[in-house]
């Protein structure tokens, strides 16, 4: 067994997956519940692996979304296009004045094996039935849910359909497809499985209150030091390997529960004493080594892409009076990582800001307007995986990067708000104006107009 087949970084499923009570129980659960799946939790937390582990290759569709499927019907072309179908443009026209498409199957001496029919106008043989069918070109309106499942119908399509990263697409297309999943939903037997960089696990109905009892979710964020020491320990039998103990249990402690940084700090320890496949004679590997200096040397590999997220998110949208994407990063960069972990409530975000910014008390609107669009910023900016995002439901601003908890623990931060253009707390407490009284307090409008695209 290769190390990189144990600890590395891979596209296949990890040879010492660890199946989690809660999580993998869950998931597989509601396979069978006639519901949509959401599967969330923080970034390179295991959520697809849990989908590769949990399910047959032939199960399922993947269809991974992009920032820049910016309507409902780029959504819907790609699944027909993951289920088998080619797309076409056609030249005539929906009711709103975009073009149709032209969806057909075909394929060199037949179809994808999960449809009935041989060719686009051809006829094909249905082994099951032992029927001979036909499938013609389908002209279809791709944003309308109707034609898309009478396409999937055609075709008898039953498997799963996967939409990985789904926190990529812009906002107004989430909200768009949320209501189409309903649809999908009444109209068919069909379940979705949308995964997201989130920790809310009401997101979808937020922009959809319909699919209450049609929607489960499935967080895949959590992992106790007991399924941790779980993941390290069948990666020491695969390789023929020990952990030094103080070693593996200060791993466990200090990598705030990020399976992969604990993957890659097994990697590099390995790595750094020659374990490059499984041993023939018992090692022990650690010994001596800082566990924290490995968590730090595995975070700092991201430290470019961290403080490009800083600046990139510092910007917003556009320039604006507020800065208000700026001052976001205000009561981020004076949290400790622990408070990060937890989320940061939007009562102490609102407080903090107000206590510093440079003009004063702020309307609740402009603060809130842009806790909303934090996702959709760093999706813009090409932030990836991103780091920030809130949860509407709990008023929290999440860290959904745990590498970022990490690595701000190790960093400056005076120096770190300096470069972001930001007042150090304890210096800008000197530097505030002079108290209010209630009735004199300067509020400034909810949004003024240039903030309205932030």
């Amino acid at each position: 067994m290769l190390l990189d087949e144990v600890f590395g970084v891979s596209r296949d499923l990890p040879a010492n997956y660890v199946v989690r009570e809660g999580v993998d129980g869950e998931f597989v659960n509601n396979l069978a519940r006639d519901k949509h799946i959401v599967v969330f939790g923080s970034s390179k937390q295991g959520k697809t692996s849990l989908r590769k582990h949990s399910l047959d290759d032939d199960d399922y569709v993947v269809v991974t979304c992009s920032n820049k499927w910016t309507s409902l019907a780029l959504v819907h072309t790609a699944i027909l296009k993951a289920v088998g179908y080619v797309v076409e443009q056609s030249t005539a026209k929906t009711a709103e004045g975009t073009n149709k498409v032209v969806a057909k199957v075909e394929g060199e001496g037949g179809v994808p094996f999960f449809a009935k029919a041989k060719a686009a106008g051809e006829a094909g043989h249905d082994s099951k039935s032992g029927q001979t069918v036909t499938t013609a070109p389908l002209e279809l309106d791709p944003g309308d849910v109707n034609d898309i499942l009478a396409a999937l119908k055609s075709i008898d399509f039953k498997k799963f359909i996967v939409l990985e990263d789904f926190h990529y697409l812009p906002e107004e297309t989430q909200q768009d497809f949320s209501v189409a999943l309903k649809a999908f939903h009444e109209g068919s037997d069909l379940t979705f499985i949308v995964v997201g960089v989130w920790l809310d696990e009401n997101r979808l109905l937020q922009y959809n209150g319909d699919l209450t009892e049609r929607v489960v979710g499935v967080n895949a964020d959590a992992w106790s030091p007991e399924q941790l020491r779980e993941v390290i320990g069948k990666g020491e039998e695969l390789l023929n390997i020990k952990f030094d103990a103080s070693f593996r249990a200060a791993l466990i402690s200090g990598c705030f529960e990020s399976v992969s940084v604990a993957q890659m700090a097994c990697h590099m320890v390995c790595e750094a004493e020659d374990v490059t496949s499984t041993r023939d004679d018992k090692t022990v590997v650690g010994s001596g080594v800082d566990a924290q200096d490995m968590i730090r040397r595995v975070v700092d590999k991201n430290s470019a892409r961290y403080t490009s997220f800083l600046l990139n998110f510092a910007t917003g949208f556009q320039d604006t009076t507020y800065e208000m994407y700026r001052w976001l990063l205000l009561p981020v960069l004076s949290a400790s990582p622990e408070e990060l972990e937890e989320g940061i409530r939007y009562a102490t975000v609102k407080t903090i800001i107000n206590e510093h910014h440079r003009m004063g008390v702020l309307n609740p609107g402009n603060i809130t307007q842009a806790l909303k669009s934090t996702a959709s910023l760093q999706v813009k900016r090409k932030i990836t995986p991103i780091v920030l995002d809130y949860d509407q439901s709990s008023q929290r601003l999440h860290t959904v990067d745990r590498g970022f908890l990490i690595w701000l623990g190790h960093q400056d931060r005076e120096e770190l708000l300096t470069e972001a253009g930001l007042p150090v707390p304890q210096l800008a407490k000197q530097q505030q104006l002079p108290q209010q009284t209630a009735a004199h307090v300067n509020v400034l409008p909810a949004v003024e107009p240039s903030e309205q695209t932030d």
